[in-house]
């Protein structure tokens, strides 16, 4: 029996988080198992706003972004996983990053594809694993916490 798997577009995610353009980096969150695991996509542009400071001729995307990729496709699995009314009026917060390998560069003008795992959660405080590829390759992995708070209003 073929599923019809659910995909969160751009706009979707940008209903969930409170990233807007140029920080909201992932472009669509596919292969979703709510609360569990996902995969998020992030199209590596040329004109992407880093490019033209980070190693001018010879762009690679900053790793500090890989992992602002991977914490984005986490809140945007949880935001779209728990009850709305949960998760009204609230903010995902990175608190802590481990195990962060940058094992690859990433050349912009390649698609990201950045696999998440929800590795457990207490409360609103929830870890994560991820990596990232371009193709077959593997780029980068990380582990990282991030909770969840009120927002100031």
């Amino acid at each position: 029996m073929n599923k019809k798997t659910k995909i969160l577009n751009k706009n979707d995610i940008s209903n969930l988080l409170p990233h807007r353009e140029p920080m909201l980096l992932i472009d669509e969150l596919k292969d979703i198992v709510p609360l569990h695991s996902a995969t998020a996509i992030m199209n590596v542009k040329k004109n992407a706003f880093y490019v033209n400071g980070h190693f001018p001729k010879n762009p690679v995307m900053p790793g500090v972004l890989i992992v602002e990729a991977f914490g984005q496709a986490a809140a945007a699995l949880t935001a779209d996983g728990i009850d709305k009314k949960e998760y009204e009026n609230k903010l995902v917060f990175l608190m802590s990053v481990e195990k962060a390998r940058f094992r690859n560069p990433v050349i912009p003008d390649c698609k990201l594809e950045l696999k998440i795992e929800a590795i457990r959660s207490h409360g609103r405080v929830w870890k994560y694993k991820g990596e990232a590829f371009v193709g077959d390759k593997r780029m980068a992995d990380a582990q990282w916490s991030a909770t969840i708070v009120d927002k100031n209003n």
